[in-house]
């Protein structure tokens, strides 16, 4: 039987439409300040260039705004409960570009794939090996996602899915073998997993089924020691260690050798006084997060200061209390912008090479 347009059907859904049109943006209500503009790019040495690109922070970024149904779904139904990061630490990024960050205040881990518009939202409340406090994450050459659990002392292993797949350190009746797992960082060519103990001032190697291989350092302020040591990045055959409160950062090589050490204690630019996390451009650079200048800090491999960037605020360009970092395969930079629940994108823009058979 064909409905007609005065059928109970027809009318629901014409009183559905008027309520959607109804709940339209107001005019002169709720009228949101514009953004600022973003801050022009920085002109660095050499025709380099640093350029801001944006931030991120919740889900709805993601999946962008409901289209027609979608608000009519809304009215109806409410709106969905979105996540969103609360106290987001570390970050990283998969080979498809997709953005991990985790976020200590929630017990949780966001997933952001913003060529797809998914979000997952990883989250662990088994009575065995719960997820409790995460704090940095690596991945892979599978894109497996491994994140250090400061709180319960294990390792957290999650597939490309987002699928947990088994927590290393976990020992007999829940406890964790690390007393503060914090940095971590994945060899997949050579099967290794570094991660910081902090409380223990020493990194462990492990093997990709969690079997401990050896162990680096010891408390000190030599080469080669740390103390409340924390973050790691594996950048070509280096391994960076943030030496927190030795105020430097170490470079060691894969087995663990000394190398060099960049920065000294300080109040002041150059300076380290909180570093938090560490990574290294296509230059070779080494960005250094600075936690009590808000911003970052850019040391060539002698040392030296290059350029900083950042400074305390809420706007594009600002941090409060910054953490983690990371530059993936196209210069692209990640900070976690922790106090302002986000994470900001900058791009460097290296030097353009000169062509081949030009000026003479």
């Amino acid at each position: 039987m064909t409905a007609t347009s005065t059928s109970p059907k027809h009318l629901l859904a014409s009183g559905l439409l008027l309520l959607l049109l109804s709940a339209g943006p107001a005019q002169g209500k709720d009228k949101k300040e514009p953004a600022p503009p973003p801050p022009p790019p920085m002109q660095l040495a050499g025709g380099r260039t640093l350029a801001y690109e944006g931030s991120f922070a919740t889900e709805r970024e993601v999946r962008g705004k409901p289209g027609f149904w979608g608000r009519l779904v809304d009215i109806v139904a409410g709106p969905p409960d979105l996540h969103q990061m609360l106290r987001p630490y570390s970050v990283v990024t998969d080979s498809r570009g997709r953005a991990i960050v985790t976020d200590p205040g929630q017990s949780a881990v966001h997933i952001f794939d913003f060529e797809k518009k998914r979000y997952k939202f990883l989250t662990r409340d088994s009575s065995k090996d719960p997820l409790k406090a995460p704090q940095c994450v690596a991945v892979d050459g599978n894109d497996n996602i491994y994140v250090t659990d400061s709180d319960s002392g294990k390792i957290f292993v999650f597939d490309r899915d987002g699928k947990f797949r088994r927590a290393l350190g976990s020992l007999k009746g829940g406890e964790g073998f690390f007393k503060r797992p914090t940095g971590i960082a994945i060899d997949t060519a050579a099967g290794r997993i570094y991660v910081t103990d902090t409380l223990r001032h020493k990194i462990f190697v492990l093997d990709m089924d969690g079997n401990i291989q050896r162990e680096i350092g010891q408390r000190g302020v030599g080469e080669g020691e740390f103390n409340f040591p924390t973050e790691l990045r594996l950048s070509g055959d280096e391994l960076l260690v943030v030496d927190a409160m030795n105020f430097r950062v170490q470079a060691l090589d894969r087995e663990g050798k000394f190398r060099y050490a960049l920065g000294q204690a300080g109040g002041s630019t150059g300076s380290m006084f909180r570093p938090k996390g560490v990574a290294r451009d296509s230059e070779g650079d080494v960005y250094v997060v600075e936690g009590l200048f808000d911003t970052v800090q850019v040391f060539d491999p002698l040392g030296r200061l290059l350029y900083y960037f950042g400074g305390a605020g809420d706007g594009p360009q600002e941090f409060q209390l910054p953490a983690g970092m990371y530059i993936d395969r196209n210069d692209r930079i990640f900070v976690v912008d922790s106090y302002n629940r986000r994470v900001q994108v900058f791009r460097f823009i290296p030097a353009a090479k000169p062509a081949s058979g030009g000026v003479q």
